[in-house]
């Protein structure tokens, strides 16, 4: 039994009372979906926010001791983040881990999800090892989105496969795809691949309510986009596949990166989630969607 089922479900439904968990140390592991591409914040390390920070910054309230680091890099295969994470996610001696990987693997290397699902197992295996909680993440339904809507199938095998190697390593999901929420245009950044900070705000309440975790973020609906014509739709994807969807693909085909050249994870550290600009209160806090 996890953490999370131990501590029970919260009185009160909406009742927030912080400080209201176990954990008091949490480590993200995976690519740009935990780094927080998307959601840009000056303020924050790395100049980005994320749906892996609002957790946090959930968490660490009541929590004076809390510590949080972030490894996610950007571009990772997911070869590439259980090599060069996993590692230095238990030398940090985490009591909760949220792991996500195997997107660029399917979108840009039409990989296969059942040998991705195995290596996943492994790595989740020497996690779950250290008696953490692990969170592992079920792929969003890109289905009504051009040329992404193909790999529709692969995603959904490899959250099948999610589904049954969570529960051998007691771990939780958090399911990207039955969030219906991140069918909205809104929920995503305009390149369509990472997620706007409504988005970002829309699935940290997901992954705290997952860990059964009382919190403050209130949900936040999209503002009604106006009719498009057939011409106007298909217009705009044209534009999008031309100035988002080729760029990508092409720079993740073909960029040879480097260890030296490679982005270093924004907080590689586990420490205070606010640091010196940053302090609880500020207008990051006030203003999740941001």
């Amino acid at each position: 039994m996890s953490p999370a089922d131990a501590f029970g479900p919260v009185q009160g439904g909406s009742v927030y009372r912080a400080g209201l968990h176990p954990w008091s140390r949490y480590v993200a592991l995976g690519d740009s979906f935990t780094e927080g591409v998307g959601d840009p914040e000056p303020r924050s390390p790395g100049g980005l926010r994320g749906w892996a920070d609002r957790v946090a910054e959930e968490l660490s309230v009541g929590h004076e001791d809390f510590a949080y680091a972030n490894l996610a890099v950007r571009g990772l295969l997911l070869h590439q983040i259980l090599d060069q994470q996993v590692g230095p996610a238990m030398a940090l001696k985490p009591d909760l881990v949220t792991l996500n990987g195997g997107g660029n693997d399917l979108i840009f290397r039409r990989s296969d999800p059942d040998k991705l699902a195995a290596r996943l197992d492994a790595g989740v295996e020497l996690l779950a090892s250290t008696g953490a909680t692990v969170v592992l993440f079920a792929g969003p339904d890109w289905g009504a989105t051009p040329v992404l809507g193909r790999i529709r199938g692969k995603v959904a095998i490899f959250n099948e496969n999610l589904r049954i190697i969570a529960p051998r390593h007691d771990a939780l999901i958090a399911d990207l795809w039955a969030l219906r929420e991140l069918t909205h245009p809104l929920m995503w950044d305009p390149d369509r691949l990472h997620f706007s900070p409504l988005g970002q705000h829309t699935i940290a309440m997901m992954v705290l309510d997952t860990l059964n975790v009382p919190h403050s973020l209130e949900p936040m609906r999209p503002k009604e986009l106006p009719e498009r014509s057939w011409r106007e739709a298909k217009a705009d994807d044209i534009l999008w596949a031309r100035e988002h969807l080729f760029p990508w693909v092409l720079q993740r085909l073909k960029q040879r990166i480097s260890e030296e050249e490679r982005p270093m994870a924004k907080r590689p550290d586990a420490g205070p989630v606010f640091g010196a600009g940053m302090p609880p209160g500020t207008d990051i806090k006030a203003h999740p969607n941001r």
